[in-house]
């Protein structure tokens, strides 16, 4: 097999929650070695997070979903799914970064890596004396991608950002949801920014390594993540600046459309559909069974049919609501309408596209057991990516870390382990695991 495009360049990874993890992870799938750099002396990142140990009866509803068979286990840090999904193909290495002599450590793993990515609040690194400035000195050919929610510089420098808040700032969040305001769901949790930037981090910090291919420098970059995000809605702002229309919430439609999700026979069953022109609203029309109602007025062009789109929906779910979704979608497709069942995890897991594709990569962890993952996003004819590492528990890779890569004697990690400098496998603050107490 070929060589992955990015075999042999070391990653050192400082990310938390999703959008600085994926980035990392996606370069992992390149071929990349990325280093995950843990603590045990703080609370990890939500992540990795538990609140304490948590009671039978919570970890039996919502909150214990995060864990295989809603169980902590012995070392829940090592089994929440949030981590362990962009955590496979990486290492863990365990350095105090509060310490001073911690900070020389990373300094030296800094000046044998390619890449440093973290997300943390704009100030973090420099408050820990390990901004770009510092590692670029350590290292001069590295390439540094800093990707706080509002970048380092400016009037929102210091704000912390989390998906919504910052979704909300990019106005993703003004023009996705539902018509009635006052409903609870309106406006349901999603953060599509951490996927973006994730990606678009990744890509930056290749162009970084071919800038440093052409120059022999590295280079930092200063990625902040609404910039990532904002172009992915142009025509949204657009719209605004040629037309003065400041677009809303579309629920299940989109502009220009006859769109929308219709429900079908079973218990919250659901079938997506969109008409974009001519040739789909006659394909509609044969599968309804060319109903006499299409030969009214109203319904003579796509742009009156925009018109009483209320009507058409009424007239859709009339018939997809007696039929099952998947014949509903085998059926439109069949037809020629863009269509597709609205799937739950159970039923794309079995999905018979993403298997015949190889999409889920079985994988086993000692701390989780055996599950299929969400694997790569792309398949490559030459180098495909590849799985090498199960979801990097606390710690794993310490040795490998401190004795291969950075040259430590054993003398000098015995002592900095005594110390509490590096290495552990287990928080410092978690308490002794409790039995199956209900409170």
């Amino acid at each position: 097999m070929s060589r992955l495009p990015l075999e042999g360049v070391r990653v050192v990874d400082l990310c938390v929650i999703y959008s600085g993890p994926f980035a990392s992870w996606l370069l992992a799938a390149l071929g990349a070695e990325v280093i995950h750099v843990d603590s045990i002396h703080h609370q990890p990142d939500m992540a990795r997070f538990f609140t304490g140990w948590l009671p039978r009866k919570v970890l039996e509803g919502r909150d214990g979903h995060m864990f295989p068979n809603k169980e902590e286990g012995e070392r829940p840090w090592n089994r929440k799914a949030f981590f362990n999904r962009v955590g496979w193909n990486k290492l863990s290495c365990c350095i105090n970064l509060s310490d001073p002599r911690g900070k020389e450590v990373f300094k030296n793993l800094i000046r044998v890596s390619d890449i440093f990515i973290e997300n943390n609040s704009a100030l973090a690194m420099d408050h820990l004396g390990l901004g770009p400035e510092a590692l670029l000195e350590a290292n001069p050919r590295l390439v540094s991608i800093n990707m706080p929610s509002y970048g380092r510089t400016g009037p929102y420098r210091d704000y912390v950002g989390f998906g919504d808040n910052a979704e909300a700032v990019c106005g993703h969040s003004h023009v996705r949801g539902y018509d009635d305001e006052d409903h609870p769901l309106h406006n349901t949790p999603m953060y599509h920014m951490d996927s973006s930037a994730g990606a678009m981090a990744a890509f930056a910090a290749i162009m970084g390594l071919r800038r440093r291919k052409k120059t022999g420098l590295g280079t930092a970059v200063d990625f902040a993540q609404v910039e990532s995000f904002i172009p992915q809605m142009g025509e949204i702002y657009m719209d605004w600046a040629w037309n003065h229309r400041n677009q809303r919430t579309t629920g299940n439609r989109g502009p220009g459309l006859i769109q929308g999700c219709y429900r079908c026979r079973g218990e919250d069953a659901w079938v997506n559909v969109t008409v974009r022109n001519e040739q789909d609203w006659q394909g509609l029309l044969g599968v309804l069974g060319n109903p006499a109602w299409a030969g009214e007025e109203r319904f003579s062009c796509h742009e009156s049919r925009i018109q009483y789109h209320d009507e058409i929906d009424a007239l859709i779910e009339d018939w997809t609501r007696v039929r099952d979704k998947f014949e509903a979608f085998q059926i439109l497709q069949a037809a020629g309408v863009p269509a597709g069942p609205v799937l739950d995890e159970r039923e794309t897991y079995q999905d018979p596209q993403l298997t015949a594709r190889g999409f889920f990569q079985v994988i086993h962890q000692e701390d989780t057991g055996t599950h299929r993952y969400p694997g790569f996003l792309w398949k490559m004819s030459e180098t495909p990516p590849t799985f090498r590492h199960p979801p990097c528990r606390l710690g794993e890779h310490n040795r490998y870390v401190f004795e291969d890569v950075l040259g430590m004697s054993p003398e000098e990690i015995q002592t900095l382990e005594k110390d509490q400098v590096i290495g552990g496998d287990r928080y410092l603050w978690a308490p002794p695991r409790p039995g199956n107490e209900e409170t």
